[in-house]
């Protein structure tokens, strides 16, 4: 019998708007593309956009993200 499927790491907080200004999701951090090709990237490569997010919260105003 197989395996079922492991689960994918995901930073996904279900709060999907996309700042056009910046360009990231508000919830995420990440870019359109990241999010669409997700499933598709290997843990790696998941793992190394997961470390760069925190550095991309400066990159979006903080009213957008209620900070004030």
């Amino acid at each position: 019998m197989d395996a079922p499927p492991r689960p994918i790491v995901t930073p996904c907080v279900k709060v999907c708007i996309v700042d056009g200004e910046s360009g990231l999701c508000l919830g995420c951090q990440r870019t359109l593309p990241e999010i669409a090709g997700w499933a598709k990237l290997s843990d790696d490569e998941r793992a190394g956009i997961m470390e760069g997010l925190p550095a991309r919260r400066s990159l979006i105003r903080p009213e957008k993200l209620g900070w004030g």
